[in-house]
């Protein structure tokens, strides 16, 4: 087999994207890469990742596999919980207060920080648009964030969000009590919650 089919073979179940790791692993080479790269057969997305050329890459999955701090929040997390029609013209991620990203990564991400014990509060897994699982919020999760960093968020979505959760099946209001609690923004929930349901 020839190195570009060993490439369509892991974009394929990959969710088109291929990692410099992962072709050494299956015995493409780094010159390979390069001269596939120059032949325009691939295209290098960032450090260590490529595309078949003629594919569209998973933004959110290339993020994520470069970081393993990132968990995607605010409007990209209302996004993946279906809360929000819109989809974010940058992605957002919350990461530890006590981190950085690097710049390649920040220059592509709306960032926000919490406390290094609040990281990981609501974290859970949903399918990109492209169909990978990257980390993410929960809704309840999602809509302490919100609140919580109101002045960074368009109006327009941040009350469209509030009032798709209040009216959702699937809202969970005892988990969004006790992480709104946590992240101290109880007394802000419960004014939203009590005018909606």
């Amino acid at each position: 087999m020839n190195s570009i089919d060993i490439l369509k073979e892991i974009s394929n179940s990959n969710n088109g994207l291929i990692q410099t790791k992962t072709a050494l692993e299956q015995g493409v080479s780094r010159a390979s890469l390069s001269k596939l790269c120059k032949d325009g057969k691939i295209s290098r997305i960032s450090m260590g990742q490529y595309v078949l050329s003629e594919e569209l890459h998973d933004e959110m999955l290339s993020l994520q596999l470069r970081s393993n701090l990132i968990i995607f929040s605010h409007e990209s997390a209302l996004f993946l919980n279906k809360i929000s029609e819109r989809t974010p013209f940058e992605h957002a991620v919350t990461i530890p207060s006590s981190k950085t990203l690097s710049r390649s990564i920040s220059s592509e991400c709306k960032i926000y920080y919490i406390k290094d014990d609040l990281h990981e509060l609501g974290k859970t897994q949903l399918p990109t648009t492209m169909g990978s699982l990257v980390w993410t919020y929960d809704m309840e999760r999602t809509i302490c964030d919100i609140i919580r960093s109101r002045n960074r968020i368009a109006d327009e979505t941040f009350l469209s969000s509030i009032k798709q959760y209040a009216s959702s099946s699937h809202k969970n209001l005892a988990n969004l009590s006790l992480y709104a609690s946590k992240m101290g923004v109880l007394s802000q929930v419960r004014s939203y919650m009590e005018v909606l349901l």
